[in-house]
């Protein structure tokens, strides 16, 4: 059995990892562990480079914090102004002992009201709450089940990335093995 570190311990960003492995490792069984670990970077990122370091530095800590792992997986969740309007999206690091793989998911807008309470220093999970009269909404749907009608949910927006971010470990002949010791 192989062993998931996740850098979280929100349920939506475990459950998208368990689903990610598990749909590009079918057959496989995992043990999923949790280790609250530091991103390095703002509690809100704003720029896609300061979410995808997020997210490597959420991998690396949590294998400093639990080195006995086969995998280790950092999620963070970002924004960035395009032409004026606010984007939302999240990198996904994974790393393992040989190699490291990266994705970002699909990238959606915010409404007016929630990018202003984000341009006022709001982190995007509050700014949902107070828009939509929701409570802890980014350990639920998050602002893109709220806006779909969860049939794009937080835990399937992750997801979908976590499979991206393993085509290098399902591929490994067509990527190079890295000296990734951070």
């Amino acid at each position: 059995m192989k062993t998931i570190v996740i850098a979280s311990q929100n349920p939506v960003k475990i459950e998208a990892a368990r689903s990610g492995f598990e749909t590009m490792f079918p057959g496989e069984s995992f043990e999923i562990h949790s280790a609250s670990v530091t991103s390095g970077v703002g509690h809100q990122p704003m720029s896609s480079p300061e979410t995808l370091k997020g997210a490597q530095n959420r991998a690396y800590n949590a294998r400093q914090a639990i080195p006995q792992a086969d995998y280790w997986v950092g999620i963070e969740g970002g924004i960035e102004q395009i032409n004026g309007e606010m984007a939302a999206f999240a990198w996904i690091f994974v790393l393992s002992p040989q190699r490291t793989g990266k994705s970002q998911t699909g990238t959606f807008f915010l409404p007016s009201e929630v990018a202003e309470l984000v341009r006022q220093g709001k982190e995007l999970g509050d700014a949902d709450d107070i828009v939509f009269g929701r409570s802890n909404s980014k350990q639920k749907d998050g602002a893109i089940g709220i806006l779909t009608g969860n049939i794009i949910d937080r835990t399937k927006l992750y997801q979908h990335a976590v499979v991206l971010a393993l085509v290098p470990f399902t591929n490994p002949e067509l990527y190079i093995p890295e000296d990734h010791n951070h």
